[in-house]
């Protein structure tokens, strides 16, 4: 069984997709983090995270893999754990430049397929259910509005000790989502046949129980 959870930065997707996976007792591959440990890879080395060419020579020598431990996914970068030092704010505001690049994102789109095929899993991200797996069984396009989402962000990263500025994150954010939707390959966008969720006025644990429940329904009907 596969499940893609799609949407925008701080709409809660890895949150619900961590949430309903220890429910439906699935793996969890967090997409994100394989992202942030591609740019890590770019950063460590001094180049722009923007630049094609050397995004196209780099992505070449990326690998990628993830672990489940009792404190979540464990994320690798050619072998070295990198799954701290990529939440660093430095990280996550490059992986949009870096994930734009075509190269970058048919490298990590053929690892995730990889990963898939083995094992039942809930994949989240921004074109898993229209490009990365469009075959999913199940696909969901979580949103909110920006505000609320630039909230969230927010409060994510003062909890986390940044100083940081509502009016900061959220322009940010808007800069996110601009990219994110206007890339050329696999822009954010929601699959024809996923199933919209707006999160705006929810908590994670009642969009879980929403997916949750749909998900067994379906499950049991067709079976």
């Amino acid at each position: 069984m596969v499940i893609a959870i799609d949407g925008p930065a701080g709409a809660g997707k890895s949150t619900v997709a961590g949430k309903l996976a220890k429910k439906l007792g699935i793996l969890h591959l967090d997409t994100g983090a394989m992202y942030r440990a591609a740019v890590l890879y770019a950063l460590d080395r001094g180049c722009d995270p923007a630049d094609g060419a050397t995004a196209d020579r780099l992505a070449a020598e990326i690998d990628v893999t993830v672990q489940s431990s009792p404190d979540g996914q464990r994320t690798f970068l050619n072998g070295r754990d990198v799954s701290a030092i990529m939440r660093e704010h430095r990280v996550s505001k490059a992986a949009s430049d870096f994930s734009a690049h075509s190269s970058v994102r048919l490298k990590m789109a053929a690892l995730q397929r990889q990963i898939a095929v083995r094992v039942d899993i809930i994949l989240d991200g921004r074109d898993i259910g229209t490009f990365v797996l469009p075959d999913a069984d199940f696909k969901f396009f979580l949103t909110a509005d920006i505000e609320e989402r630039a909230r969230r962000r927010t409060l994510e990263l003062k909890e986390k000790g940044r100083d940081v500025q509502f009016a900061d994150v959220l322009r940010e954010m808007e800069e996110r989502d601009r990219n994110d939707s206007s890339r050329a390959l696999a822009p954010l966008k929601k699959a024809e046949d996923a199933i919209a969720v707006d999160t705006t006025r929810n908590t994670a644990d009642e969009i879980v129980e929403r997916l949750a429940a749909y998900i067994k329904g379906k499950l049991k009907t067709e079976n």
